[in-house]
């Protein structure tokens, strides 16, 4: 079996996911497209490309009718390379680069460039109930699904986490956010995204709060407060008491999550190329690193956000490594809870855990997440002359994604 390489990796930064982000005026399809031409630019040869492989969680208006091919005929690329969007919530970036590994590794392809785009300003107003079921009442019978901001705070009530916990990690992942920036370690991965007119519209992620303090955090109101009270259309149960339903051991949910402990919304684009040892060796390429495992798993759809640590033992499992093999830990800060579930759960030392800052600080694009992930782990492991990351993002549906690289 065909090794799975990266040769690459090549990035947006990250911007604000409003009205007046910086990326806001520029189409989901240019700025994955950017990203696709500066591989080009870097000498990736865009005709040797078995496909393309695109996360997106959107997949409606700006992001439609198949953004991954889209975005390749918006770059400069030939018209006969294919390209496809995946879909697995906040996942779907790295599952695009684990789809891309299983691919070569086959033997069914040679090279693969796999990622993902989010332009979570252009998203289109939300519609339906605001529960993750498709509108399907049925399906709500089975599995009462809330949004993921009461299951963050439903994790943080049975977990016994209370505000300052939550306000410390975030706190912290902006201060790590802060030094990264300030030492340039994003530079290598990170381009700059042009507009239109063909003037810089964003170099450097535009989400950090470097002055931000545990204290500052304690001043926000709670965010989700107020939706757990609220009875959708055709439910017989608020969000808070279906959650509940489904976890009778505790009487209420603390809700203890705000705008500065969960992840900042954003806009941005990533991708990787992977390649197959047999066209690594043929065309005398040293790669940069290598896909070790990959694993998808599942768990209980309402409390949604607790899959990580088990599909990080299950991409450990599959390589016969331990957690103490792994030097460094990529844990996508959907919320502040998650971050410490999977952590504690892990037993890893905060230490090696997102040690450039998450989410919190530097945003989730969410397709794009996974690819960037991968691209900040390798960046690091070279910068620190370290070997293996494991990476990995709860989804919504009760699913989480991981992957496990090794430094060459």
């Amino acid at each position: 079996m065909s090794e799975a390489f990266i040769l690459d990796g090549v990035r947006t930064p990250r911007g604000r996911g409003k009205a007046n982000g910086a990326l806001h005026g520029i189409h989901p399809q240019r700025l994955l497209a950017q990203v696709l031409d500066t591989l080009a630019e870097r000498g990736l040869d865009p005709r040797d490309v078995d496909d393309v492989i695109v996360g997106n969680s959107s997949n409606q208006g700006d992001h439609g009718h198949s953004i991954g091919r889209l975005a390749m005929l918006q770059a400069d690329w030939p018209c006969e390379t294919p390209g496809y969007t995946v879909n697995r919530y906040c996942g779907s970036g790295l599952q695009a680069v684990n789809l891309a590994a299983m691919g070569v590794r086959s033997g069914e392809q040679s090279l693969v460039v796999a990622g993902g785009v989010e332009s979570m300003s252009r998203w289109p107003a939300p519609s339906g109930s605001g529960a993750i079921d498709g509108n399907n009442v049925r399906l709500h019978d089975r599995y009462p699904l809330v949004p993921q901001g009461i299951s963050a705070d439903l994790i943080a009530s049975l977990r016994g986490y209370d505000r300052a916990q939550l306000d410390a990690w975030a706190a912290m992942s902006q201060q790590r956010a802060a030094t990264a920036q300030r030492e340039d370690r994003f530079a290598y991965s990170m381009i700059p995204v042009r507009d239109d007119s063909g003037a810089v519209a964003l170099k450097a992620d535009e989400l950090p709060r470097p002055g931000t303090t545990a204290e500052t955090l304690a001043t926000l109101p709670p965010s989700f407060a107020a939706l757990g009270g609220r009875t959708p259309e055709g439910r017989p149960l608020t969000f808070d008491r279906a959650a509940l339903s489904a976890y009778p051991e505790i009487d209420e949910i603390r809700h203890v999550h705000h705008a500065g402990n969960s992840s900042g919304v954003a806009d941005g684009a990533a991708a990787l190329v992977v390649a197959g040892s047999a066209y690594v060796t043929a065309h005398g390429l040293r790669p940069r690193a290598r896909i070790v495992s990959t694993a998808a798993v599942g768990s209980d759809p309402v409390i949604m956000l607790t899959a990580p640590a088990p599909a990080a033992r299950r991409a450990l499992a599959k390589a016969s490594m331990t957690v103490d093999d792994i030097d460094l830990w990529e844990v996508n800060e959907a919320f502040a809870a998650v971050a410490l579930d999977t952590t504690e759960r892990l037993g890893l030392s905060p230490d090696v855990v997102n040690v450039n800052g998450g989410a919190i600080a530097l945003g989730h694009p969410i397709g794009a997440t996974g690819a960037i992930l991968v691209q900040t782990a390798l960046d690091e492991l070279e910068r620190t002359d370290r070997t293996t990351a494991l990476i990995t993002l709860c989804t919504g549906g009760g699913m989480a994604v991981a992957t496990i690289i090794e430094r060459v």
